[in-house]
């Protein structure tokens, strides 16, 4: 905290050994000299050591070095689920000098071509499930090289055919597809392993990742994360979060997609610097397997978001579990509520630490201490990181008094790709990144918001902005306008409202909700649609989506 009562900057503690490592690559490398021996990831019963993760990533660095275009700085896109191919792919893609472009696979065909393309990405990993949507929008890329895995890919035989074959035969998972050239990840790797591999040098200031955020035009903008953002990160987040863990001795449990910047940062990278060994969920939509796959394990740390500890704490099997050795639990992604906190601490005997942050930094900005946790805060700053809150005008306004939550620090990004404009209007010319969330800097350091971006929503954690949905909408051929709006909702902390006026009096919610689920990730499909005959607006014209959103909730 700042030294001042008054003043309206806070500062985290200063960050040590960030340079240790130029890269990301350069402190994967010390964790398997520590940790080779040591489970790195499991998942679905199988496990990789971290000696493992290292000969097969060094497996696919070798590929793509000797079989592939490719060159240092080219995008790969990764888009796979909670898989063990998923730290394998970042690795080595990240040893042969590339930059990740981590991707949904939930992605409808427009998202992944929109992604792909913005990214100029050059080759993607892509599990089998997905690649009848690859098919469709290959040639708008510029996509070369095309490498599809299977759910099990990585597990031994028989297991690995009796999985895939029950996911493509059995529950019919993966719809047929014609990707001409295509090669499987497992053949990669096989023929990686007869060639040799040299390591990347990358510079601090390299970009690492290519992360996508949504943009308040609607369209997804990339953050450019380079080594030292991620670097930095990782050391913040071990000297906010490690001292409560032992390096090398922990089973933290990673319900969460691993291509969104909090588990990516925090499972795939922090957790591989500490030694620590991740149970990765690949459906933790499927509560009944997730529940089962936790029975008789000595999980210590739990990493989740409100949602999912709510959905959690109302199973009964769940509540059976042991949870004897669970020290540490992080919320993060979306705000986590008193009453989800307090039931899971009444469930497991472990409070929750709530955390706070972006895309845009890499992602972790605040965290509580676990030792002294104030619920209704995001904590106090992470090492290295100072925060202020500005008013409309860009001044600094006092502790205690709301405003634009502003950061500084080494993990904040680079800028967006290829967006100058939307860049400078994000960071200024001291490296602040302003946020547009609101918040209030406390007397004792800590930080709580009060509100965010005025038109986002935050779906189950994910990002959601309006202009895409209703860009979607719009082209329905019975609709006139319409406007988004987040309402709460107690399963998901916020749903999609839809308010529409259409030129068809036909058209119902059910319908509309078909159209949109054909080019929209499920998360961004409207829960509640709503028929107007005019939508409110200003003097010029802009629909008021506050004014829609604070309306008193419609019977209808």
């Amino acid at each position: 905290m700042s030294e001042h009562a008054n003043a309206a900057v806070l500062r985290g503690p200063a960050l040590e050994g960030l340079d240790q490592y130029d890269s990301v690559t350069d402190i994967f490398h010390s964790a398997v000299a520590r940790f080779k021996d040591k489970p790195a990831f499991s998942c679905m019963g199988k496990t990789l050591t971290f000696a493992e993760l290292d000969r097969l990533s060094a497996d696919f660095a070798a590929w793509l070095q000797h079989s592939t275009d490719l060159v240092p700085g080219d995008r790969i896109a990764i888009q796979l689920p909670n898989v063990l191919q998923f730290p394998v792919a970042v690795f080595g893609a990240l040893r042969a000098g590339l930059v990740v472009v981590n991707t949904n696979p939930l992605y409808t065909e427009r998202e992944m071509a929109n992604q792909f393309k913005d990214a100029n990405a050059k080759a993607i990993v892509i599990l089998a499930n997905m690649a009848s949507k690859l098919e469709k929008v290959l040639d708008k890329t510029e996509i070369k090289h095309v490498l599809v895995t299977q759910l099990a890919d990585l597990h031994d035989v028989p297991k690995r055919w009796l999985i895939n074959a029950v996911v493509k035969h059995v529950k019919k998972m993966v719809p047929a597809y014609s990707l001409p050239g295509a090669i499987g990840f497992s053949a990669a790797l096989k023929k990686g392993a007869s060639l040799n591999h040299t390591d990347v040098k990358r510079r601090p200031d390299d970009l690492a990742a290519l992360q996508y955020t949504g943009g308040t035009t609607g369209m997804p903008k990339g953050a450019m994360l380079t080594h030292r953002n991620l670097v930095a990160n990782m050391l913040q987040a071990r000297q906010a979060i490690g001292s409560h863990l032992t390096d090398g001795e922990e089973l933290v449990i990673a319900p969460l997609p691993v291509y969104h910047i909090y588990t990516f940062t925090v499972n795939c990278l922090f957790l591989m610097e500490t030694g620590n060994h991740s149970l990765l969920i690949t459906n933790p939509r499927d509560m009944d397997a997730f529940v089962k796959e936790l029975k008789g394990l000595p999980f210590t740390a739990f990493i989740g978001l409100n949602t999912l500890f709510n959905a959690l704490c109302n199973r009964d099997d769940f509540k059976q579990l042991d949870f004897s050795k669970l020290k540490l639990t992080i919320s993060g992604g979306m705000a986590l509520t008193k009453a989800s906190a307090q039931r899971w601490e009444e469930t497991t005997g472990c409070p929750i630490a709530e955390g706070y942050g972006l895309t845009e930094t890499s992602p972790i900005v605040s965290f509580n201490p676990n030792d002294a946790i104030q619920l209704g805060t995001i904590g106090k700053p992470v090492a290295g990181t100072a925060v202020k809150v500005v008013d409309t005008d860009g001044n600094e306004v006092a502790l205690g008094e709301p405003g634009e939550l502003c950061v500084q620090g080494p993990q904040v990004m680079k800028g967006y790709w290829q967006r100058e404009d939307e860049t400078h209007h994000s960071i200024d010319a001291n490296g602040w990144f302003y946020t547009g969330d609101i918040a209030v800097l406390q007397e004792d350091g800590y930080i709580r918001i009060v509100d965010r971006k005025k038109d986002m929503i935050l779906v189950s954690g994910f990002n959601v902005y309006p202009n895409e949905v209703e860009d979607v909408v719009a082209a329905h051929p019975d609709v006139l306008e319409s406007a988004a709006v987040g309402v709460p909702d107690e399963d998901a902390g916020e749903a999609i409202k839809l308010f529409v006026v259409s030129k068809n009096a036909q058209l119902d919610a059910k319908t509309l909700r078909q159209w949109c689920k054909k080019e929209l990730t499920g998360y961004k499909v409207p829960k509640i649609i709503e028929f107007r005959d005019e939508l409110p607006k200003t003097n010029v014209g802009k629909v008021l989506r506050r004014q829609l959103r604070d309306e008193e909730p419609s019977n209808t």
